[in-house]
């Protein structure tokens, strides 16, 4: 039983880039499936599918991206800030920068799950969920 499945999801990313492997196959849910979707958006991974046959829950199928001429991932870091034990929270105003601009963080509104850059843009606030960068 796993009691965190969002640190599950970023783990299994994390090893797949660790061991230089083109795809990784992920148990879904809804909140996986909007992370994976903003990924895509921000140029992190080079495509995903989802697989809703495979089990009750499906599955999603991510394709890593990687450096075309040095071979390094472009997910260099990704990181669980928010976790079951101690939630994470920003107000609009207060949304990290990470990297100073270069990386993004991933936030659980009341509005979905965005970017820092596109919750604060809205004013919106809300569950800081991971840095990606």
């Amino acid at each position: 039983m796993n009691t965190d499945p969002i640190a599950d999801y970023l783990t299994r990313v994390r090893n797949a880039v660790a061991a230089n492997h083109r795809v990784v196959e992920i148990p879904a849910s809804n909140l996986k499936k909007e992370i994976t979707k903003i990924l895509f958006d921000q140029g992190y991974i080079l495509s995903y599918k989802f697989d809703d046959d495979a089990s009750a829950q499906g599955t999603i199928k991510i394709a890593l991206k990687y450096d075309k001429i040095t071979k390094e991932p472009v997910i260099k870091d990704i990181q669980r800030i928010s976790k079951p034990g101690l939630r994470k929270y920003s107000g609009a105003d207060e949304l990290p920068r990470i990297l100073n601009g270069l990386g993004i963080a991933i936030v659980s509104t009341s509005h979905g799950v965005m970017t820092g850059k596109q919750a604060k843009a809205e004013k919106v606030g809300g569950e800081v969920l991971c840095y990606v960068y």
